[in-house]
């Protein structure tokens, strides 16, 4: 599976911003994709993620901000962020976990996307 993310950018705080993430190869395998998030000095931590069943989950600081949805063709997800504030700068990582091999678990990542939100 490969992943390619886009829509990163400088926005000002309270701006909105799009990101995609791009899936390719044996996305059938795919169980849930991720969006998370890592600011210099901190550790990545998961944003967003929707499952294959369409069931998603936020992280407490972006709830009500951020909406993470998937493209009719189910290989591109978007993440919506609206009222953005300096500490959303971080580059931004889609993740997707693929059952590939049956019982099995097998993470993929993208190359990453700069959002810097300036005050």
């Amino acid at each position: 599976v490969q992943l390619v993310e886009s829509g990163g950018g400088l926005v000002q705080a309270g701006g909105s911003l799009r990101l995609s993430c791009a899936a390719s190869g044996s996305t059938r395998s795919i169980n849930r994709i991720g969006w998370y998030r890592q600011a210099p000095g901190k550790q990545r931590e998961l944003v967003a993620a929707i499952t294959s069943g369409d069931r998603t989950n936020y992280a407490d600081s972006v709830k009500g901000r951020f909406t993470i949805s998937r493209a009719n063709t189910a290989n591109t997800v978007y993440l919506e962020m609206n009222s953005l504030k300096p500490e959303d700068t971080a580059v931004y990582y889609c993740n997707a976990d693929t059952t590939e091999v049956p019982g099995i678990v097998t993470s993929y990542w993208g190359q990453g996307t700069q959002v810097t939100v300036s005050s």
